[in-house]
């Protein structure tokens, strides 16, 4: 017992921390995915989507700290009482969203690992099992140190996590996993190569034939049926291949603008996924960041989201001399933490991306 409780300590504690770090290094990432679980369409908890980034950042910073008290031995019955509830939770909602195949990405490792739903759900069946194994052997558990230095560690652990988790916020992660990262190219990304394996899908037909249903199943060509047809349902047997980018676009009221302004060579893009919840003190600062830009000769552009009124609204209210235009609001979610933020393209290429605190550091 005391070996295994050693080994379930170090396995646990370990990956409580790396998970949690990733996902403090982008916690704005991990309250999108908590505003997802939090609708009407999967937990139905409508109220608590305005509350997600606080709910996201005590979570991840409880998971890292977890992690610490238990490598070090810091108050171990609430620690693992703690790291039980923790996962006996999240065992309920990852098998929630993967049998009625609600979440497509559980969002246990931010952008850094991609784990299906049924993936996520078996990673925390084995954390439950090795939880319950400190659970039993609890008494097992000692101080790594004295009493003064694990009381220090575990404070230390406390004021990083938090510190991190304001530093990302006010700036951007410090370590970006996004198809958008510093050097990507975007277009690049939106590819999809010849010989990708395409997605098996099922079709089931259903037909009407002399007052019975019948339910025929094909993998997409018509069947051959002496029946009325009455209805089509299809089920993704097997996901194909997605490109790391599929969801960016530029475009006007009525043109598809993409690849004309992924080939210019000094564009900035100013990413507000919505104009209507933009942070008063980014909006402030587009004029002169985008007067500059144009000053050097670079393309001007926004991309929201939003609409026509909220475009002219912003546009009125800062001054603003330059168009904004269409794009997906979970693209531009991930384009950039930050509403405000701006990135700069050459033929597509990211070549800076900054928080609107960060907007008088842009080099140009």
């Amino acid at each position: 017992m005391k070996i295994l409780v050693a080994l379930s300590r170090i396995f646990v504690g370990v990956l409580f921390i790396i998970s949690g770090l990733i996902k403090l290094n982008d916690p704005l990432g991990f309250s999108y995915k908590l505003q997802e679980y939090f609708s009407v369409d999967v937990l139905n908890l409508p109220f608590l989507e305005p509350y997600a980034l606080i709910i996201s950042v005590l979570v991840v910073v409880f998971e890292v700290v977890l992690g610490v008290f238990l490598l070090i031995g810091y108050k171990r019955k609430f620690t693992v009482w703690s790291l039980l509830a923790m996962i006996v939770f999240f065992t309920f909602l990852t098998f929630y969203s993967a049998y009625f195949d609600k979440v497509k990405d559980c969002g246990c490792f931010g952008d850094a690992l991609k784990l299906t739903p049924w993936q996520s759900f078996t990673k925390d069946l084995v954390l439950l099992v090795f939880i319950l194994i400190l659970f039993v052997g609890v008494k097992y558990i000692t101080p790594v140190f004295n009493k003064l230095y694990t009381t220090v560690l575990a404070l230390l652990s406390f004021v990083f996590s938090l510190w991190l988790g304001y530093h990302v916020l006010m700036h951007l992660p410090v370590v970006d996993f996004r198809a958008y990262k510093i050097g990507a190219n975007i277009e690049e990304g939106m590819n999809v190569p010849e010989n990708a394996p395409k997605p098996v899908i099922e079709y089931s037909w259903k037909f009407n034939v002399n007052g019975t249903e019948q339910v025929v199943t094909t993998d997409g060509s018509y069947p051959e049926v002496d029946g009325d047809f009455v209805d089509v349902e299809t089920k993704v047997i097997e996901e194909g291949y997605q490109p790391p980018i599929y969801d960016f676009s530029i475009e006007s009221e009525d043109e598809d603008l993409t690849e004309a302004f992924l080939a210019e060579e000094k564009l900035i893009v100013i990413v507000s996924y919505s104009l209507e919840k933009i942070e008063t003190g980014g909006a402030q600062k587009l004029k002169s960041l985008s007067q500059r830009a144009m000053n050097q000769g670079y393309k001007v552009i926004g991309l929201t989201a939003s609409g026509e009124d909220a475009k002219k609204k912003i546009k009125s209210a800062y001054n603003l001399d330059f168009d904004f235009y269409l794009c997906d609001e979970k693209a531009l979610k991930t384009v950039v933490r930050s509403n405000p933020g701006v990135i700069e393209l050459n033929k597509g290429t990211v070549k800076q991306k900054l928080h609107w605190n960060d907007f008088e550091d842009l080099k140009l």
